[in-house]
This record gives structure tokens, sequence and C-alpha cells, in this order.
């Protein structure tokens, strides 16, 4: 694992994306809290990965200014206009569906933030566990598609095909029938402008 974790960084310095290893969570967090300097506003995408990390809470609490759409008692279009502002944010936080070997990176949305922040935002900090490392970009779609959405779809209880079996029915999942949250994909293969993008890779199994 040692060396594919050296030849994955050295894959993203190529591309101009900036790797950093943490073996366990906690120094993933300090890291975060390193990175990001307590005066700066953060947004960020829904993550299960940010969610064992509690990172979200501990921006919070230092008080930094979060845009934070997932707050109890928001309406369904003060949530929309806080995911908006979080990709104008000075750091965009977000984990990965899935990595390859080669160093490319793999994101799926439903409304467009997600995407919309990795793609653009000032700074973007990928925050990933090892468990998301796959051989290649054809797997490491297959990954975001047949194993991710549907443990994502039954945690957040949208009516999809592959919330019944676990499988990926793309040509099938539209509205008005389903509830697809697959609507956009989003493949990171290298970045122009050095030290926006940023991942922190950690040598446990997080998320999904």
């Amino acid at each position: 694992m040692e060396k594919k974790i050296e030849s994955l960084i050295k894959a993203w310095e190529k591309r101009n994306i900036s790797g950093i290893y943490c073996a366990k969570k906690e120094q993933a967090i300090d890291k975060v809290l390193e990175i990001i300097p307590h005066t700066y506003s953060v947004g960020f995408s829904g993550s299960h990965t940010l969610e064992q990390l509690g990172i979200i809470a501990k921006l919070e609490a230092r008080e930094n200014k979060v845009f934070n759409p997932y707050k109890p008692g928001l309406s369904r279009g003060e949530s929309l206009e806080l995911r908006r502002l979080g990709c104008e944010a000075d750091y965009y936080l977000v984990s990965a569906n899935a990595i390859s070997q080669g160093g490319e990176l793999v994101f799926l949305s439903a409304y467009g933030n997600r995407t919309a922040g990795i793609a653009y935002a000032k700074n973007v900090l990928v925050i990933c566990g090892i468990n998301k490392i796959t051989v290649n970009l054809q797997e490491a779609l297959k990954r975001a598609r047949e194993y991710a959405t549907p443990l994502n779809v039954k945690r957040l209880g949208w009516n999809t095909p592959c919330f019944k079996d676990g499988l990926c029915h793309k040509d099938i999942c539209l509205f008005p029938d389903y509830k697809r949250m697959c609507c956009q994909a989003l493949i990171i293969e290298a970045e122009v402008s050095p030290g926006r993008l940023k991942v922190i890779l950690v040598g446990e199994n997080l998320g999904f």
C-alpha cells in the first residue's frame, strides 16, 4: 500500500494536484485546520466522509464562516442559496466518489453545487480514504455508480432503481419516475492553477 500511495501522489504532482497523505483521520482533521485560515469562508458538499471527520463542526466552532446548507430548519430555497454561496467561498471541501491509481478524481452530483465548487472554487480540498482508490478510470467510474451511489441513496432515502437492488440503471433512472442522484459527472484529470486543488488521502476507510 505504501508504494501505491507514493505512486498516486507522484501521479497527482504531474497533474498539478497537490497530494497530502495522512495515516489517521485525526491527522487529516489537523491538516485541514492548518491549511484553512480561521478567517476564511468555507463551502462544502454533502459527504459521509466529512461527517465521519466532523470537520464542519470544528470549522464552525472556531468561527470560520461556513455556508452550511444542511442546517436544520432551512427551507429548500435557503439550502440551495447556501450551496451557491458555498461555491464562491475561499475554500471548498468535498470527498471524491472514486480515485484512479493514475490520479483521476471522479465526482457525481445531483444539484450541481458539488461539481461547480470542485471545478471553479478559489481553493479546493478533497478528502478521501484509501478505500476509494481503484486500478483505473473505468473502475473508478464503476465504483462511483455501482457502489458509492447506491449506498448514498439508501443513506438519504432517495427513490432510485439502485435503492432497490444496488445496481446502476442509468437508462431508466429518469424523471418523473425516479429522483436521480447521478445528474452530473465530473472527472478531474488535471489542474491548471498550481496549488488550487489539494487532495488529503487518509490511510483509513472513510465514506462510501
